[in-house]
């Protein structure tokens, strides 16, 4: 009859624990109408862009660097571990749903003088189990909650895949410009060198006043420190390369270098839809609503009685032998049944504080989804003019470069002064420093796009992390 009753009441139990759950449920926000295509997008071409948007710039260092930093970079590895950590929490929330088995041995000594009982010996060997109804849903809400946690710290790897990628680029562009800068500073300090030596010359010999010599020193100096300015950045450049790629300072110093790589000439966008369903922020965002939904269910579900069971089941009796009796079977049910009814507000203003978190993880949501599209319509606005001005760009360098030959010839001919002509080189000089730091803008503002895009964490371009 005891096994009986134990075996109906945990039947009761299971039946209870799964009868209701405390709401409210959750249903994720419908993105905003965004309409077939970005606002900004001139020129550029409506299919899905290329998941590894790198590769688009054909440059093999950039994409070894790359792949290196997803692959060792600490950043990714901190998110990594953020990740197990929330998927362990989910593991301990659908625990807390099952009973806990745990085994026991007891001895008890009880000295009853009441009614002349005397003292008596009790042993017993078998197995405790607890268990908490889950009658009201509340521990169902944890493990959703857990669930949603443990996709936003998927969506917040994804963020950090997307935001080492493009950091990774920028500095490695950015490292390729001040190189090539490195170099036409080079030679517009030779330059200026000659023209210093053509302007002590002449005023040796009385033909020239002091101010052209004085003029062309200053000069010289302010090539030098500009160079030496872009020669300490060269290398702090490379330094900040190397710990993004996951080595020690130092260990790219011997990379060779080559021009800045250029996006293509029409860039694969895709449309506003895609992009949002993409971005890793607005899924981490997406994600911590749905985590702050489940919880106001969790914290309505502690308004109502629970109900918990604690059993024991077992060999035991007076004597240490009774024990390994198979006879001597003991079994024990303790339901119990508990009520914080009178609690002055408390669970009342936890369900209200979860309502206020809900509602403030909506509003970051929906401010995450605006920002995004913000953020595009910016990056293809600028991506769009960095292209005209590298355009106009090269007009300039290949007027100037024609102009420096043409001085050339008259300096030849006895027409026009050696100083003259160098001038007409060192102003092609300036307009090709110029062309360079219009290439990397171009080449950076692809990066922008790449990343407001949301780019670079997926292996194709239709993956999303979307539950």
């Amino acid at each position: 009859m005891a096994r009986a009753g134990i075996t109906c009441i945990v039947a009761a139990l299971l039946a209870l624990g799964g009868c209701t759950t405390a709401g409210p449920d959750y249903a994720a926000p419908a993105l905003p109408s965004t309409g077939p295509a970005f606002v900004r997008a001139i020129g550029e071409q409506p299919a899905p862009p290329a998941a590894r948007w790198w590769q688009e710039l054909g440059d093999s260092d950039l994409s070894a660097l790359i792949e290196r930093g997803l692959a060792e970079a600490p950043q990714i590895d901190v998110a990594e571990a953020r990740l197990r950590q929330a998927r362990a929490g989910l593991t301990t929330a659908r625990a807390s749903l099952l009973p806990s088995l745990s085994a026991s041995a007891t001895y008890v000594y009880a000295d009853l003088p009441v009614g002349g009982a005397g003292s008596s010996d009790f042993y017993s060997l078998g197995f405790d189990a607890r268990w908490e109804a889950d009658l009201w849903g509340g521990k169902r809400r944890s493990v959703e909650a857990a669930m949603a946690d443990a996709g936003a710290a998927e969506a917040r790897l994804a963020d950090a895949r997307v935001s080492l990628s493009a950091e990774i680029a920028r500095t490695f562009i950015n490292m390729r410009a001040r190189h090539a800068a490195e170099r036409l500073l080079a030679e517009r300090l030779a330059l200026e060198n000659q023209l210093g030596v053509l302007a002590a010359l002449r005023m040796r010999a009385g033909t020239a006043a002091r101010q052209p010599f004085h003029l062309a020193r200053q000069k010289v100096a302010r090539t030098e420190g500009e160079r030496a300015a872009v020669i300490a950045e060269l290398a702090a450049l490379r330094d900040a390369l190397a710990v993004l790629s996951g080595q020690q300072p130092g260990a790219l110093d011997g990379m060779v270098s080559g021009a800045v790589p250029l996006p293509p000439v029409r860039a694969a966008i895709g449309d506003p839809a895609g992009m949002l369903a993409r971005r890793p922020d607005i899924l981490a965002a997406e994600r911590r609503l749905a985590a702050a939904t489940a919880r106001i269910g969790e914290a309505n579900a502690k308004r109502f009685p629970n109900l918990s069971l604690m059993g024991l089941i077992g060999t035991g009796g007076t004597g240490a032998d009774d024990v390994f009796d198979s006879s001597q079977l003991v079994g024990l049910a303790l339901p119990r049944l508990t009520w914080n009814f009178l609690d002055f507000g408390r669970n009342k203003a936890r369900v209200d504080s979860a309502d206020a978190a809900r509602d403030a993880a909506l509003a970051e949501y929906r401010l995450s989804v605006l920002a995004a599209l913000q953020d595009a319509e910016a990056a293809l606005i600028r991506f769009g003019a960095a292209r005209v001005t590298l355009a106009r760009a090269g007009s300039v360098v290949g007027e100037g470069q024609e102009i420096a030959r043409l001085q050339g010839l008259r300096a030849k001919a006895g027409t026009l002064s050696d100083s003259e002509a160098a001038q007409a080189r060192i102003d092609a000089i300036d307009a090709q420093l110029a062309q360079v730091n219009a290439r990397a803008s171009l080449t950076l503002s692809y990066v922008a796009l790449a990343k407001a895009l949301g780019l670079g964490w997926q292996s194709e371009p239709t993956v999303s992390l979307a539950p």
